[in-house]
């Protein structure tokens, strides 16, 4: 006999694009995620915020596929799933933007916004359709930069950021996770991330930027979800102060085994 799920509960969870249930993570002595629980729903963007070393670039990778739990589950869309790669993971819309940006500054702005998805009018590269495209895409998100001929070295962080968050949106991200994506970005580019896609994780340090573009906000602390908020319901002094004390409690501890 199996019981029924409460109406509400139902509801929210058809709702939920992306949940995250009971994921742990262990790199030999060291354990990354002990129990993580997170969902994302539609039109959301969430904030996960936590000191260094809380898990939260493991719990990144994790969801783009680039490193598997090893224990918990996965479900999106309602569906459970094991994303198998990077690749996997992006054909089913989830990608990712690292602090690194995965960009080659050798190659031009187009070139990389199709890196791995280049056009091609056989046997050659369909560099023209790639460059008008990458000028409509980022016209589209408000991005000025010299030319898309120019070579990625060449521009400012904010410009290279928003290059690698445009790649990622226009490759047809439906759930899209970015660490630390405004920390180079102006107020403008920022916002028009947040005008394409609604349905974001922002992995980031700054918690008055995080209360004022996300809709709720997650703390990671000791591999588990700790506090689980919306905007309005916390504060910058709040957040800070549970890091803080999360940080005391380590001190205090290192202290006594000394």
């Amino acid at each position: 006999m199996t019981a029924e799920m409460p109406e509400e509960t139902a509801e929210l969870q058809q709702e939920d694009v992306l949940r995250v249930e009971h994921i742990s993570k262990r790199f030999g002595a060291v354990t990354a995620l002990t129990d993580v629980n997170l969902r994302l729903a539609r039109s959301e963007v969430l904030g996960l915020i936590g000191d260094n070393g809380a898990g939260k670039s493991t719990l990144l990778k994790i969801l783009c596929g680039f490193q598997q739990p090893d224990s918990g589950r996965i479900v999106l869309r309602g569906e459970e799933v094991t994303f198998k790669s990077v690749d996997h993971a992006r054909s089913l819309g989830v990608d990712a933007v690292y602090q690194d940006l995965a960009l080659i500054n050798e190659l031009t702005v187009y070139h990389n916004m199709f890196l791995k998805r280049e056009r091609v009018r056989w046997p050659l590269l369909n560099n023209r359709s790639m460059r008008r495209l990458s000028k409509e895409y980022l016209a589209n998100m408000g991005v000025n930069i010299p030319s898309v001929d120019v070579q990625v070295a060449k521009l400012s962080g904010g410009q290279r950021q928003a290059i690698a968050v445009a790649r990622s949106v226009y490759s047809d991200a439906k759930i899209l996770l970015l660490d630390e994506p405004l920390a180079a970005m102006g107020a403008k580019e920022a916002a028009m991330i947040l005008d394409l896609v609604r349905d974001l994780i922002i992995i980031a340090h700054n918690y008055g930027q995080v209360l004022e573009v996300c809709d709720r906000v997650n703390l990671l602390q000791h591999g588990e979800i700790t506090l689980d908020k919306t905007s309005a319901e916390t504060s910058v002094q709040e957040l800070t102060d549970l890091v803080v004390a999360e940080y005391r409690a380590a001190l205090e501890a290192r202290h006594r085994s000394a």
